[in-house]
């Protein structure tokens, strides 16, 4: 079905969120998380003036406020670290430029306050997080897996111009498989995606060039763990917007080590 988990990269050396020590239970000692409250921009939405992102100063390449404050907010009860962390994710065509950085939890703060969520709780703000992250390295770890024909080709690693979030918008395939569910559920989940985002990715062309590849990522929250921690599944996969998309995902599933699981969905043992 193209459910992924999403795995911790392995280069990074701070705990994730599935950690188990003593420091990351006191760290996620917080309210029952709600998966929703990750949908925060960036957002592919029509934007209001009660708490929706504005249209003015958007950038492009993320539809987050250029301006976004790292200010405490007005009647913030507790202190919120202001510091961001890089990613792991290569940031547009120009070598220069880096790896894509993440908010600090006071600017999901003030995201989540500027888009009307100012509910969430603020001691849950550093998990909230720590999971956004968490899964954005995960979805990353998934695209590096389609992108290994090409990848081996070129011996050039895609990098990520832009992505979106669309939340508001299920997928084609999320919309299959949900109503496969209400009508299968021994075989299907009919529970709906938190979440979706559009990435487009670059795939070097070989000779110094990019070609734009859009990806579409459907975040689904899984059961609780045995310690009542969340658990989630990335579904990653290229657009079908073209023939070579169409392509790639034939050779993925059988070309692949995502082999066995189409093997086991075409009925072999």
């Amino acid at each position: 079905m193209g459910f992924f988990w999403a795995d911790e990269p392995k280069k990074s050396s701070c705990c994730g969120p599935t950690c188990n020590c003593s420091h990351c239970r006191a760290k996620r000692d917080v309210p029952k998380f709600d998966p929703s409250s990750l949908g925060s921009c960036p957002v592919m939405k029509k934007q209001t003036s009660d708490g929706g992102c504005p249209r003015d100063n958007i950038n492009p390449l993320n539809n987050m406020p250029m301006d976004l404050s790292s200010s405490r907010a007005p009647g913030q009860t507790i202190d919120l670290p202001t510091e961001k962390t890089k990613s792991s994710i290569p940031k547009g065509p120009d070598t220069t430029e880096g790896v894509w950085v993440y908010p600090s939890p006071q600017q999901m703060l003030n995201a989540m306050i500027r888009k009307g969520k100012g509910d969430v709780p603020e001691d849950a703000v550093e998990s909230m997080v720590d999971i956004h992250n968490f899964l954005n390295e995960g979805a990353w770890s998934e695209i590096l897996k389609w992108e290994k024909f090409h990848t081996q080709a070129t011996d050039i690693e895609p990098r990520l111009q832009k992505f979106t979030g669309r939340p508001d918008q299920m997928s084609p395939k999320a919309k299959v498989f949900t109503t496969l569910g209400k009508y299968f559920p021994s075989r299907f989940s009919s529970a709906a995606p938190f979440d979706r985002h559009d990435w487009t990715v670059l795939r070097s062309d070989g000779r110094g060039g990019w070609s734009e590849v859009r990806y579409v990522i459907d975040y689904y929250a899984g059961p609780e763990d045995e310690d009542g921690l969340p658990t989630f599944y990335l579904d990653v996969r290229p657009a079908l917007d073209n023939l070579g998309n169409a392509r790639d995902r034939l050779r993925y599933w059988t070309q692949t080590e995502a082999k066995p699981v189409w093997d086991k969905a075409m009925g072999k043992t």
